[in-house]
């Protein structure tokens, strides 16, 4: 269950690479290459079927992140998308032979923490940062101290919610591929690994855009 140093590198000391580093930079290489065949030789007419399908897929994804930040939100639905694809394909790692990243606490700690800065950093750039301090006191100055606790509250929902759903799916396949090794986990791998994997990574992207929605003030 643990995510192993797998190796150190010999500076500073020894800075430790633990699984969970070795197979987020596995999962980085395969997203970098599929971005570059799926985007070779793109068409304005008569776009091939690989072409359609991949704007099909990011048409959705902007319109399901426009609904929910609005037009004030367009230039931040890259990083979304970055942010959803990568932890769909490190919750479903499992499938492919490797520990999950997410299951590891510092992996789910270091998006969380990404996101609540990202959302101040938006909140800052739209209200400005008179605007944005005013927003503690929002809507009633005695609330103040609630919303500055929001500022931990978030990212540990977000880090909790993530790590335990991920943590929780790969010990039940655990646990059910050493009582039934044969057959019996091939089912129930499409959900725990596949389908649940895949609803956490939109669950955690979701909220960060909810979160977005309120920094910039959209109704």
């Amino acid at each position: 269950m643990n995510c192993e140093t797998l190796f150190t590198i010999p500076i500073f000391g020894g800075i430790p690479i633990s699984e969970s580093i070795v197979v987020t930079w596995i999962i980085m290489a395969v997203l970098v290459l599929l971005s570059v065949i799926l985007v070779r030789n793109l068409k304005v007419e008569n776009p091939g079927k690989k072409q359609l399908a991949l704007e099909s897929i990011i048409t959705t994804f902007n319109n399901l992140f426009s609904d929910v930040m609005g037009e004030k939100g367009k230039a931040y639905i890259p990083y979304l998308i970055t942010v959803i694809l990568y932890i769909g394909m490190a919750n479903i790692a499992g499938i492919f032979g490797f520990k999950p990243p997410t299951k590891d606490l510092n992996v789910t700690a270091a998006l969380a923490i990404m996101s609540i800065v990202m959302v101040q950093v938006v909140c800052i750039r739209s209200r400005g940062p008179k605007g944005w301090l005013k927003s503690f006191a929002e809507p009633v100055a005695i609330v103040a101290p609630i919303n500055v606790m929001e500022l931990v509250i978030k990212p540990l929902s977000l880090c909790m919610r993530l790590f335990g759903n991920v943590l929780g799916a790969f010990v039940v396949m655990k646990l059910i591929e050493a009582v039934a090794p044969v057959i019996v986990p091939i089912p129930l791998s499409l959900y725990f690994d596949i389908f649940d994997g895949l609803l956490q990574a939109f669950v955690f992207t979701f909220l960060t855009a909810l979160y977005m929605q309120e920094g910039l003030g959209e109704d």
